[in-house]
């Protein structure tokens, strides 16, 4: 099969097409045909030095997949060759990614993809979606009535993160671009701040007289989570897929000075 194959770690000159072999499925396996395969900043990442992800190059890079199966192992009942299928493949120690024409993966991560949804709509939506519902609905348990500030809203994660939070039944603020304010309110967000003329934590304050949002999702910019603290409530909560910066001396307060 063609595959488009690191070398060695660096610039995004080195990928080149290749042949090898096609891989076969484990007995819990799916073999994919993929018809696309989506791109994602940590697969930039993984290209300039993959080692902490325990990548040996040559290695073939590539996480969201949408695809047909080709062939299941012994031990899957859920799916059968000629299922269109989407998912989000192992990222540590995986070798064989989707910049491919077939791949592996486990059924277990699987979904079948949505009649309504293209092979590259598709594949633009497990990974960033993924992290965006495991951060708004698992981690921050957003429920109706809650206002969500997302730093970040017209991002891959974050453009997921706004829908997600609007059909939880959570009021949305949201930041992003001057050329991203449309993008916004098209996604749901009820309020759209633009990050560059004005005070997110400001305008987030004001939206709900000075008590704080329920919950923050951080997903870009600068002082990641600390910027943010100062938009909270008391006892609120906060995500980030980032690691945090600056001084994050409110995560430990009870309460916030008036």
């Amino acid at each position: 099969m063609r595959a488009v194959v690191l070398p060695k770690f660096g610039g995004p000159e080195l990928l080149e097409v290749r042949e090898v072999e096609r891989p076969a499925p484990g007995p819990d396996e799916l073999l994919v045909r993929v018809m696309a395969s989506g791109t994602n900043p940590v697969d930039a990442k993984l290209r300039a030095n993959g080692t902490w992800a325990g990548l040996k190059p040559p290695v073939i890079l590539g996480y969201d997949v949408a695809g047909v199966v080709e062939a299941a192992g012994s031990c899957v009942e859920e799916f059968t060759p000629g299922d269109e299928v989407y998912y989000t493949s192992e990222i540590y120690g995986n070798q064989q990614g989707s910049y491919a024409e077939y791949n592996v993966v486990r059924a277990s991560i699987v979904a079948r993809k949505p009649a309504g949804l293209s092979f590259v709509e598709a594949a633009a939506v497990p990974l960033a979606g993924g992290t965006a519902w495991e951060a708004t609905i698992r981690r921050l348990q957003i429920r109706p009535g809650e206002t969500v500030l997302i730093r970040g809203g017209a991002g891959g994660v974050g453009s997921f993160a706004v829908q997600f939070a609007r059909v939880a039944g959570a009021r949305v603020v949201a930041t992003a671009s001057a050329a991203n304010q449309e993008t916004l309110k098209r996604l749901g967000a009820d309020v759209a701040i633009d990050y560059a003329r004005q005070d997110a934590i400001r305008v987030a304050l004001e939206a709900t007289n000075g008590k704080g949002v329920d919950a923050a999702f951080d997903v870009a910019g600068d002082n990641i989570v600390s910027g943010a603290l100062a938009a909270i409530r008391p006892f609120g909560r906060v995500a980030c897929i980032l690691p945090p910066q600056g001084d994050l001396t409110r995560l430990y307060r009870t309460s916030r000075e008036k």
